[in-house]
């Protein structure tokens, strides 16, 4: 049976007589408000029930003298009610930096709290939808969503922080599995805000230095981990893993020829790059916005289990280096985003390294799986790459965005990327200059990434991250054990998965016998759509679809939830038959 989570706090004051179950967000309720000091039991409940369109409204607690307080929302027994404050008059000119504003900015910001509270405990509820499904155009119109010349008042302000989340998607819910990133750590959640309160930028250390002695701390750690000597190499955390591919292969173009920086792409000959064809499709974009373009970069092709062929890579360079065209860059896939592939990463290093080109390991999937001594066999010869990407809001569920470059070559992001811009990047400060990391990277201000990370890696140490990433590759296991020969499913290719890809095809009683293979296929194309969108309008579950290749459109299943169990991949299973029973 599935774990009950929060809910389960009310189990033992539940009736026996079936009237209400501990799981109901009710029973939950009556014992929270019991068990929770300072009145935020009730205050969860009473807003895990408010709509968008109704206010905020809590009965207020009569005073000895007969004035109108609240609960200070102590951890412990105190005499020190506050007043209650009326949202409805308050414009966010009353809160702080506004004068006597202190007050009323902690009691908004309480509210606020109060509202994300109840979103987090009400996400880990299984008896919750995942989704509360909207069409874009009913959406549109249910809530007013226009910007306007005039303020709103606070009271409006926490409408629109309700209606928000009410319709945002729960990916923090055991049973959301539509995309790699998926979760909410708790220790994460508390570090982004952290980091959003301290409101600075990742350019200078005169500006942010804790957050700068995190990254190069952080960055150390995950080169030493890639098999780097001693950590040594560059690194950087940016805003997603499609910018850290780019990131790499600037780099790739800078090394071989480093005058394109200054005079342009006509001081280079032709340059072509290499990827699988079931790479991520952010090679291409990468090789568009450096104006290497798109028909520059080869596809190389892939086995059966998605993984690329080193003898077509081998041939594929010579064939170009005939036509006069210079080979510069090789993108290797740890965990590609479909099938979940790890590219032979060694053999790749050794056709690298004999014709001299650039090797880059795209980890943004599987790169966590070097923090498993169990998994971490699959990316062996990572340690032989030029650069990796590596996203820590996938597998270790740090909260989004948290990606990361690791370069093997010291100072090459500085030299490729430095405009020594005089009002930044002054060279006589009072400290050493190499920890004002901003003349390195692309951007000018640049998001606090590491602390999400850093805290959690601290919270869990390195075998939690471990414990974390075995579960989810046992659970997949588990999946496919599942389904490999029940009836009604079909694998998308033989063996166990690499990685927590499960792809699998989910053929219907009425697909299921059809002897004629045109219109099967025509049919079971349909199908994975349509039971996907029973699935959002229904609520109860997601989980992604997609064709590859000459393949019509396949459940890819991945599992990157902490949350997730044994039950939930049950009722996964469970669900698309019953949604899919009458296709």
């Amino acid at each position: 049976m599935a774990s009950h989570g929060f809910w389960f706090l009310g189990a033992e004051n539940a009736s026996g007589d079936g009237s209400q179950s501990p799981n109901t967000p009710r029973a939950w309720c009556q014992a929270a408000a019991q068990k929770f000091s300072g009145g935020i039991g009730s205050k969860l409940c009473a807003l895990l029930n408010v709509g968008e369109a109704e206010k905020a409204a809590q009965a207020p607690v009569k005073a000895e003298d007969g004035s109108t307080a609240e609960s200070c929302g102590c951890n412990k027994p105190c005499n020190c009610p506050k007043a209650a404050v009326c949202f409805s008059d308050l414009y966010s000119t009353d809160l702080l930096p506004a004068l006597d504003g202190d007050a009323k900015t902690m009691n908004f910001l309480q509210e606020v709290v109060d509202i994300m509270l109840a979103y987090i405990v009400e996400s880990f509820d299984r008896s919750t939808k995942v989704i509360d499904f909207h069409y874009p155009n009913e959406l549109l119109q249910r809530n007013n969503w226009e910007l306007s010349d005039e303020p709103e008042t606070l009271d409006d302000i926490l409408i629109s922080c309700r209606a928000t989340l009410k319709y945002a998607i729960k990916t923090a819910h055991p049973r959301y599995f539509n995309q790699l990133s998926t979760g909410l750590d708790m220790v994460g959640l508390a570090a982004d805000w952290l980091t959003s309160t301290a409101n600075t930028n990742m350019f200078t250390y005169e500006v942010a230095p804790v957050f700068v002695l995190l990254e190069y701390v952080t960055l150390k750690k995950m080169r030493e981990i890639i098999g780097w000597q001693d950590g040594r190499g560059d690194g950087i955390f940016s805003p997603g893993g499609a910018i850290s591919n780019m990131y790499a292969m600037l780099l790739a173009r800078y090394k071989m020829f480093p005058e394109v920086k200054e005079k342009g792409m006509s001081s280079a000959p032709r340059l072509v790059a290499f990827t699988s064809e079931h790479s991520h499709f952010s090679i291409k974009k990468g090789a568009a916005a450096l104006g290497i373009g798109t028909e520059s970069v080869i596809c190389i092709k892939a086995d059966e289990r998605g993984k690329m062929i080193p003898s077509d890579l081998e041939r594929r360079i010579i064939e170009a280096k005939q036509k006069g065209y210079v080979p510069f860059f090789v993108s290797a896939t740890a965990g590609t985003t479909v099938y979940g592939a790890f590219d032979p990463l060694m053999a790749i290093a050794d056709i690298c390294k004999k014709h001299d080109v650039w090797m880059h390991v795209d980890g943004a999937w599987g790169g966590s799986l070097l923090m498993s001594r169990k998994h971490r066999w699959k990316l062996n010869g990572v340690e032989r790459a030029n650069s990796m990407t590596w996203n820590p809001h996938k597998m270790m569920a740090v909260p989004l965005q948290c990606s990361a470059l690791l370069v093997r070559e010291e100072g090459l992001m500085q030299s490729c990327n430095q405009m020594q811009a005089c009002y930044l990047f002054q060279q006589d400060k009072q400290y050493d200059l190499s920890y004002d990391t901003g003349d390195k990277a692309l951007q000018c201000g640049r998001h606090v990434d590491i602390f999400k990370l850093w805290l959690m890696w601290r919270a869990k140490g390195t075998i939690g991250f471990e414990a974390q990433i075995d579960k989810c590759l046992e659970l997949s296991e588990y999946l496919y054990n599942k389904i490999k020969d029940r009836e009604g499913y079909e694998m998308v290719f033989d063996g166990k998965p690499q990685h927590t890809n499960v792809c699998f095809w989910y053929l219907p009683p009425g697909v299921r016998y059809l002897e004629d293979k045109v219109e099967k296929m025509k049919r079971l194309h349909k199908v994975a759509p349509v039971i996907k969108a029973r699935m959002m309008e229904y609520g109860t579950t997601m989980v992604s679809y997609q064709p590859q290749g000459d393949k019509v459109n396949f459940f890819r299943m991945v599992i990157s939830n902490p949350a997730a169990t044994f039950e939930d991949i049950d009722f996964l299973i469970e669900e698309i038959e019953r949604l899919g029973q009458d296709l």
